[in-house]
């Protein structure tokens, strides 16, 4: 099974979007597909409701509360997690985790947090050891900047690079009204940010 937690110690930075970007990579591909919410605004689950039914459902599961029971059969696990989690949450979510992906904001403020949030991690016995992978990937970027290029030396310099960016964009909450997201590329305009996404889902094994 494909297991990937999403996750950092700050809130407002796209955890949610990255977490229901990866489901429907997944289900997309095929694989039943779960999204378990940690957070107590249970947005990913929100946006399951928005999104109805489709050819490849996606489970939801609503861990905003505690860490629940898997569903049998699953093949690809997405975790939505809380901001401001606790040493022992970041471990216990880390069990079920494969890959461990980090969104980040080009801004001093969402650095400072993420370094802190990746510290925490690097404490992490199974990441210490390189048994998770840790995917950095920065978020609302506008290409050529100076605090897109200072992003991207800010995380290499901390040993983890930035794996890919994902341009800012008014796609993005549009198509989350919807339930829906630009991996299913609807339109033209979704299509032209598929190319963003490919680094991170080729590295966990979603890429069609």
């Amino acid at each position: 099974m494909i297991s990937v937690l999403v996750g950092n110690i700050k809130g407002g930075c796209g955890k949610t979007t990255i977490a229901t970007h990866l489901a429907a990579a997944a289900s997309s591909r095929g694989l039943r597909t779960v999204i378990a919410d940690c957070d107590r605004q249970r947005s990913s689950l929100n946006w399951l409701k928005r999104r109805g039914v489709t050819p490849n459902q996606i489970t939801g599961l609503d861990w905003s509360k505690a860490v629940g029971e898997m569903p049998e059969k699953a093949q690809c696990l997405i975790i939505d997690a809380p901001a401001a989690m606790r040493h022992k949450a970041v471990e216990e979510l880390i069990d079920f985790a494969d890959f461990i992906v980090v969104p980040v904001l080009p801004s001093a403020f969402d650095e400072d947090a993420s370094a802190q949030f990746l510290n925490k991690l690097a404490e992490v016995k199974s990441v210490r050891k390189q048994k998770r992978t840790v995917a950095v990937v920065g978020n609302r970027i506008r290409s050529g900047t100076k605090s897109a290029i200072g992003l991207d030396r800010f995380f290499a310099s901390l040993g983890f690079p930035v794996v890919t960016r994902l341009r800012d964009s008014q796609v993005y909450p549009a198509l989350a009204a919807m339930g829906a997201t630009v991996i299913e590329g609807g339109d033209r305009r979704a299509r032209d940010h598929l190319q963003d996404w490919a680094p991170l889902t080729r590295l966990i094994g979603l890429q069609q």
